[in-house]
């Protein structure tokens, strides 16, 4: 009687702790500690800030270790009350027994938790800049990470000191200008190269890293819910603007996050232990523009005269700095009447040796105030900080296994085809429609004849269904071609069209049509059902076909 009693009176104060509680509101879906700085000066002024949830301050470095000690204390008290709600359950069931589980609930703690019981646990999260995570407070986070113990760290990553005057910080690029790193006849800004966080963290081999940004919210959401549903440490580190520091306006966080992206500046990934034992399983770097290549490419529009013109150029480094203050002291505009054949384009720059370099001037694209082509000549600095970003992006790639597609005759030839056919059948329509008349015959037929012989290979898979684009439906967001620019294309109409569909995962065409701003992505069925995921993304690509 009185072992059940004391259980009833658990189980009431345990209701009451989720229902009302201390705040009257229930419990809490979270609880956060800060490390002093911007996310709290800037986010928040007594008594109001913008948690929604338990919240603590503390020193610059000690954010990581004061979540582990929080951690312990919270997840105690989760144990109490499943060890309440357990309880129960044996003596309804009637198979309580003294002498067998009085022990085990003596020593029960959150290891032992179901789950489910896991899932029902609010995680307990360490917030802090890349100054106290990256440099002063880098041994408390090694050490939450090296725990194992289930704490979230999200890293708002500026590369800059933002909160005490925008000192030069190891997160920073080379030849970032800022205070302790400036620019003059012998330094010319930043000089060693980033400190990466999100490999120190792979190397514990203990944690769920992910590396984001706001402008790719899906990538980053995934990403939270990954690292949150993980029974380890997970640490998130986002590209986070500091306009005054950067020298951007206000409102270009989002797009300057979108800009570092695609210039190889800070690339996406994520690296989840549970995927398997190498690398390859483990490391993903889906998400990124151009997986194959070592820039993505942008289109510049100008004008020549008073014709428009487009040209398409690829999106290095050095075009993500150039919009930025931190980096503008690395070039020097070119005027037109200036320009001589020993300038050369940054990306070609960057193929020649040595020796081949001397005499030779590496320059970016740009507009002037008339929109016309203009110059922007770069320092040996800024050469040096976009090779280190572009080799840098190498590096991820062979971690992640991801090699150059080799070109198949066969399928290039099928791929043509294939087009040609579809061209043929949509203009055979068109006739239809504007005529009132019928198909031409043999059309269908023969189409599907030059699809098999044209291939030089067998059909596909009778479950394989090619995907499609509603070309027309186009509005050229870019979407597409910048997740994969070996897929889609667009045509003369800057309309979208699927290039080739084999030339990327499954999950690049489900991926895409997610993405797309106008819906006329379908990704089909895939013709390889051995992809990592399959029956994942054919879910997720369910909805658009």
């Amino acid at each position: 009687l009185k072992r059940v009693t004391g259980l009833l009176a658990r189980l009431k104060d345990l209701k009451w702790r989720y229902t009302e509680g201390t705040s009257g509101r229930g419990r809490s879906s979270m609880g956060m500690l800060n490390a002093t700085g911007c996310t709290s000066v800037w986010g928040s002024t007594y008594p109001f800030n913008p948690y929604p949830f338990p919240w603590s301050n503390h020193l610059f470095q000690d954010s990581t270790s004061l979540a582990m000690g929080v951690f312990e204390g919270h997840m105690a008290k989760m144990a109490e009350g499943f060890k309440a709600i357990r309880a129960a359950e044996l003596e309804l069931s009637g198979q309580y027994r003294e002498a067998e589980h009085e022990e085990f609930f003596t020593y029960f703690t959150w290891e032992e938790f179901t789950d489910e019981e896991f899932l029902l646990c609010p995680p307990v999260v360490a917030v802090g800049g890349d100054g106290a995570m990256y440099d002063i407070g880098f041994q408390n986070l090694s050490r939450a990470m090296m725990s194992g113990k289930p704490i979230k760290i999200l890293v708002v990553d500026t590369q800059v000191y933002s909160n005490t005057g925008g000192q030069a910080c190891t997160s920073g690029f080379i030849g970032q200008v800022s205070d302790m790193a400036q620019f003059g006849k012998v330094n010319k800004g930043k000089e060693e190269v980033r400190k990466e966080i999100g490999l120190i963290a792979m190397a514990h081999r203990t944690t769920y890293v992910m590396q984001g940004t706001i402008a790719h919210s899906n990538h980053m959401i995934e990403g939270f819910i990954e690292g949150l549903l993980a029974r380890r440490p997970a640490l998130f580190n986002l590209y986070t603007s500091c306009q005054p520091e950067h020298g951007i306006g206000d409102d270009m966080g989002h797009h300057q996050a979108k800009l570092a992206v695609e210039s190889r500046a800070y690339p996406l990934y994520r690296y989840n232990p549970d995927q398997g034992k190498t690398p390859q399983e483990c490391f993903d770097l889906e998400g990124n523009p151009a997986l194959y290549e070592d820039w993505p490419s942008y289109t510049l529009n100008y004008l020549e005269g008073s014709r428009e013109k487009t040209m398409e150029l690829p999106m290095t480094f050095a075009d993500f700095a150039m919009t930025e203050a931190r980096f503008r002291k690395h070039f020097r505009m070119a005027p037109p009447d200036t320009w001589h054949e020993d300038m050369v384009p940054l990306a070609d720059f960057m193929q020649l040796g040595t020796g081949e370099r001397e005499g030779k001037f590496p320059f970016i694209w740009t507009l002037d105030k008339r929109q016309h082509l203009s110059r922007l000549l770069l320092d040996e600095t800024m050469v040096k900080s976009s090779e280190e970003r572009r080799d840098f992006w190498v590096m991820l790639k062979a971690i992640a296994g991801v090699k150059a597609k080799t070109p198949d005759p066969a399928q290039d030839i099928e791929e043509k085809t294939r087009r040609d056919v579809v061209r043929r059948i949509a203009s055979g329509l068109m006739r239809m429609a504007e005529g009132g008349g019928e198909l031409p015959d043999g059309l269908l037929d023969e189409s599907a004849d030059e699809v098999v012989a044209g291939s030089g290979a067998e059909a596909p898979a009778s479950d394989y269904m090619a995907p499609w684009l509603d070309t027309q439906e186009c509005t050229a967001c870019d979407e597409c071609t910048n997740l994969n620019p070996a897929i889609f294309a667009y045509n003369d109409d800057k309309k979208a069209y699927i290039k080739d569909p084999l030339a990327g995962p499954y999950k690049d065409l489900v991926k895409a049509a997610e993405k797309c701003t106008a819906q006329v992505i379908h990704p089909g069925l895939p013709a390889d059902r051995a992809e990592p995921d399959i029956d994942k993304w054919i879910a997720r690509g369910a909805k658009y076909n």
